[in-house]
């Protein structure tokens, strides 16, 4: 024996050990680390040599990692440092030395020689999603499988020798992502399952063969599929369909676990932690094909059982008397016994419902009388017949402990309360005795029982208080049984079900069981079954196929399985390939391992058909990692896969839209992958078509070829008018870029505006400043820019050009459009006397370089006229007119500022006013050959010249003239004052300079 467990010390958690080497009577504490507190984390014994053992550790402050290693059953520890932290151990299967270790780091280790030096065999391992090889099934017992992430955040199930396992010795096993946590190796089967939009596929692996899509009913739409078991070769399994909630349905599959039939529905779940879940049925342990199950219908739970593996169910039948003897009023159709199928949490005690292979038929478990099973209600029933009669033993819930092959039933009770007591039966719960198996009242922690299913010692274990060391109290039965058990001692008992059905599963079984007179021990020799006689076949051995299914409303037409309307059972298999055979289904299959013989076959009138040249259907064309956007140069892996028709005469044609087309024949059906590369960006529609002389396929998947985006510059006017357009412009770098996605914020709104183009027209239906951002995409990258945009209802624009020789030194470029619109405005500012943070001089993108100087509106303005003349204006465009603003730019080269043509001449004493509608184009890369398009004010510039009255002065409120924003508007509306130039969109103006 050995006990660890955590005890606090001086208020300091630690870790102790004890080790006992007379079946728990004394225990010797062992110090691994004198001086040292240590945290033992967790204990591991070699499942095949249990004299060797290793402790996981670390130290109080958990930074130093060891592993504690022996060899001698405990006696003795050798200390190991290890360089990373442990997070769970993996024994091989058949050789001692060699095991696995997964780190919290998410790495995988190896190590042959016990643990003592240790190999990183791989990185980004999921946890849990790592198994040995399988005896007789792998050909290599030093293979591993494993889920690993790829660098694309994917998730891929791959092999490899632990010798070496790195990146390039890998093997995928399974073409193309997995879901993540999905990878299970149970037995001969493996299972994937990929997830793709909302449709979910589950795949398997029959003894390593090639992976094929697991059939379900067409329209069971899984939403969870859960392994109940993969013994006898059979998956079993519990499938929630797209209506359930919180229930399953049961399904059996063929022993290639690839088609699936309905078992059972609606069987109850319950949700754990970490999304793990429960499904409520109990495999019976010592009688193969015997299961419990609680089925919910109308909002009640029923508990069923079945004899033969899920084919036939039936509700449990109560006793007729209560634990003191009295009848009970249960009468069947109305009132069954349920059972309540839960596993305990604590790995010490029992679950509800109690089994042993050794025990065969002895079922002990908690539940209740009535018409539906009640969630607190827990009295405990007994049988010794696998469920055809029960009895009541206990009121409450007791932990089960089954010791010497069930000849000893030891129950404690399962409370809250310390005891002193335990309860124990010797004729298979009977009659029951009392042990006081201490002095003092212990919590009690969980039972333990010596390996080997023959012993008829026990400990307890558990502690007097919440701050006590711990109390292990050994019970041995050994004492109470005089003697060995002889043939004369036992009788004989043979298995029915509850209509007393002798052949279950295809034979006459019978078992031993000992006597309620003779007192002895069964021992290590003792074997519970007797005798199998095989009987003939009949309509219950067998179940129903793939596409049929038991219909209860047709039940009066005699037990039957109907198809499905979707399912055809003349139709030919998909792997039928012309020149050979096939049998259509009767609707029926035998029941795996079920061993009658002669009498009834319900598959024998199935009928032989040739398969039939079929055309190829169901084409399908991906790539492996199933990226769609890649990048020039990279490599790709083209999947081809066919659902339905003939593979081994079809030509498949592929044409990858760059110039290459190759044809192939079988490709489905060989290793031979289609790889590529394209160098140039672009969008390349891949074809291809599948085609033999009963019909064709084909199959089209767009490629898009962009290289990653580099930035993205928003242009939009710094300035803008109240419900006036304005034109937003994405400039994305590299400018070749192609298939990219805009995503337009505007405002406080959450909802993105999504475009194609790079630009967008937009208005702004209130004053104040509003909030731009455009993100770029291209399915390989996304980029981001923001501006915000001031709106006024009134304001100014005065149009200005350069001299040309500014175009030579004009990068194109916003920072630099920025640097020169901030120098004209502070120039024009020190020239008029006008505020700096009222004027904000624009510079356009594209050649030649010309620029808007917006004129902000004064903090005060008239609440009486409708349209007013800012004397500013003039101001502005006198000093422009008189060639005064001018700046120098490299080599001492003088730049001259100007009003554009278009606003030169008698305009020179009016105010300025237009809006125009900017092009969505990209203004980058093709600016010189742009034409603005532009609306100018109907104004009379003859009859404005008339109007004009020097200084602020007003115009009437029916003459023909308007600023940009709402004529009339007498805002009062205060904004901060931008000081600097800003960039925006724009082409080149329809004029000279």
């Amino acid at each position: 024996n050995l006990i660890f467990g955590h005890n606090y010390s001086n208020k300091v958690l630690e870790s102790s050990l004890w080790r006992s080497s007379d079946y728990g009577s004394t225990y010797t504490k062992l110090n691994l680390m004198p001086g040292t507190t240590i945290i033992v984390t967790n204990f591991y014994i070699c499942p095949t040599n249990k004299k060797k053992v290793i402790l996981v550790s670390s130290s109080i402050n958990e930074r130093d990692q060891m592993l504690f290693i022996s060899t001698d059953e405990g006696s003795s520890f050798q200390r190991q440092p290890v360089s990373f932290t442990v997070d769970t151990l993996l024994f091989h299967p058949s050789e001692e030395d060699k095991l696995l270790a997964y780190s919290k780091e998410a790495k995988l280790y190896i190590s042959t020689d016990l643990g003592h030096k240790w190999t990183q065999l791989q990185e980004r391992v999921t946890k849990d999603r790592v198994f040995w090889a399988v005896t007789g099934v792998d050909v290599d017992p030093d293979l591993v499988h494993m889920e690993i992430q790829d660098i694309s955040g994917g998730y891929l199930y791959v092999t490899c020798l632990i010798q070496n396992c790195s990146d390039k010795m890998v093997t995928a096993q399974f073409l193309g992502k997995i879901d993540h946590n999905s990878l299970s190796v149970q037995d001969e089967h493996i299972f994937v399952k990929v997830t793709t939009g909302n449709r979910t596929k589950y795949y398997v692996s029959y003894r390593r063969n090639e992976f094929v899509q697991m059939r379900f009913p067409k329209y069971a739409l899984p939403k969870d599929v859960q392994i109940v078991s993969t013994d006898e070769n059979q998956v079993f399994l519990a499938l929630q369909e797209w209506y359930q909630t919180d229930t399953y349905n049961l399904y059996q599959s063929d022993p290639q676990g690839v088609y699936y039939s309905i078992v059972l529905e609606n069987v109850c779940s319950t949700k754990q932690p970490e999304e793990n879940v429960l499904i409520d049925i109990l495999e019976v342990r010592g009688i193969k094909g015997v299961f419990l199950a609680n089925q919910k219908v109308d909002g009640k739970v029923m508990t069923l059982i079945t004899y033969n593996k899920g084919r036939d169910w039936e509700p449990l039948a109560p006793p007729t008397s209560d634990m003191n003897g009295k009848p009970v009023s249960c009468k069947q159709p109305d009132c069954h016994l349920h059972l309540h199928l839960r596993w305990a949490d604590n790995p010490y005690v029992s679950g509800t419902v109690h089994t042993k292979d050794s025990a065969p038929g002895l079922i002990m478990g908690a539940g209740n009388l009535g018409s539906q099973l009640v969630e607190y209600k827990e009295e405990m029933y007994i049988t010794s017949d696998c469920g055809k009669t029960w009895r009541q033993v206990f009121e409450e819930e007791h932990h089960i402990l089954y010791l010497d092959h069930g000849g000893v039933i030891v129950a404690i009770k399962d409370t809250s309360i310390p005891l002193k007591i335990l309860k124990f039966s010797i004729d298979e719960g009977q009659t029951w005795s009392i042990h006081n198996f201490t002095s003092t009242s212990v919590f009690v922690d969980g039972l333990l029982s010596e390996p080997g299913d023959e012993t008829l010692v026990m400990t307890v274990f558990g502690h007097i208080s919440y701050r006590s060391d711990w109390e292990l109290v050994k019970v041995d039965f050994r004492k109470s049984f005089p003697r060995q058990c002889t043939e004369a001692d036992y009788d004989s008992w043979k298995l029915t079900d509850l209509q007393g059905e002798k052949c279950i599963m295809g034979q006459e079984r019978m078992y031993r069981r000992r006597k309620e007179s003779s007192f002895c021990i069964k021992g290590k020799s003792y074997t519970s079954a007797l005798t199998a006689k095989p009987c003939q076949c009949t309509e219950k051995d067998f179940a129903c196929d793939y596409g049929f299914e038991r219909a209860p409303s047709l039940r009066v037409e005699g037990d039957r399985c109907y198809p499905d309307f979707w399912h055809d059972p003349d139709a030919p298999p998909e792997n039928c390939h012309l020149g050979h055979s096939y049998k259509s289904s009767t609707g029926y299959r035998k029941v795996i391992t079920n061993v009658c013989e002669g009498g009834l076959n319900k598959e024998q009138s199935a009928k032989q058909h040739s398969c039939p040249l079929l055309a190829p259907k169901g084409l399908q064309l991906g790539i492996k990692g199933q990226m769609l956007a890649v990048g020039p140069g990279d490599d790709i892996t083209f999947i081809v896969h066919q659902e339905q028709g003939d593979t081994t005469s079809t030509r498949y044609q592929v044409d990858l839209m760059d110039g290459v087309r190759t044809i192939y024949e079988n490709l489905t059906i060989t290793d031979e992958p289609i790889q590529h590369r394209y160098e140039k960006p672009g969008v390349y529609r891949v074809n291809v078509k599948a085609e033999n002389s009963a019909g064709h396929d084909q199959a089209t998947l767009y490629i898009q070829v962009t290289a990653p985006l580099q930035d993205v510059h928003l242009e939009v006017v710094p300035i803008a008018g109240r419900n006036q357009e304005v034109n937003l412009t994405a400039i994305v770098l590299p400018t070749e870029a192609n298939l990219t996605v805009f995503y337009w914020w505007i405002g406080d709104n959450l909802q993105p505006k999504l475009t194609l183009e790079n630009s967008l027209i937009a208005r702004f239906s209130e004053e104040g400043e509003v909030p731009v951002t455009v993100q770029a995409s291209n399915g390989r990258s996304m980029v981001q820019d923001s501006k915000t945009v001031i709106v006024y209802d009134q304001f100014q624009v005065i149009p200005l050009s350069f001299s040309r020789n500014l175009d030579r030194f004009n990068p194109n470029i916003p920072e630099w459009r920025q640097d020169v619109g901030q120098v004209v405005t502070k120039i024009i500012a020190k020239l008029t006397g006008v505020p700096q943070d009222s004027l904000v001089t624009m510079v356009k993108p594209g050649l030649p370089t010309t620029a808007d100087l917006y004129v902000l509106p004064q903090e005060s303005t008239p609440v009486k006229r409708s349209v007013f003349v800012d004397k500013r204006v003039p101001t502005i465009k006198q000093v422009l007119s008189e060639n005064n603003v001018s700046f120098i730019v490299r080599g001492g080269l003088r730049v001259l500022v100007t009003l554009a043509d278009s606003d030169r001449g008698d305009s020179l004493t009016r105010p300025w006013l237009r809006f125009r509608k900017l092009p969505g184009r990209n203004v980058y890369a093709q600016m010189h050959n742009e034409k603005e398009q532009e609306m100018t004010s109907p104004v009379n510039h003859s009859e404005d010249t008339q109007n004009i009255i020097q200084g602020e002065e007003f115009i009437d409120d029916d003459l023909d003239s308007q600023t940009l924003g709402n004529a009339g508007s007498r805002s009062k509306f205060s904004y901060p004052r931008p000081g600097i130039g800003n960039f925006g969109p724009g082409g080149p103006l329809s004029c000279r300079v």
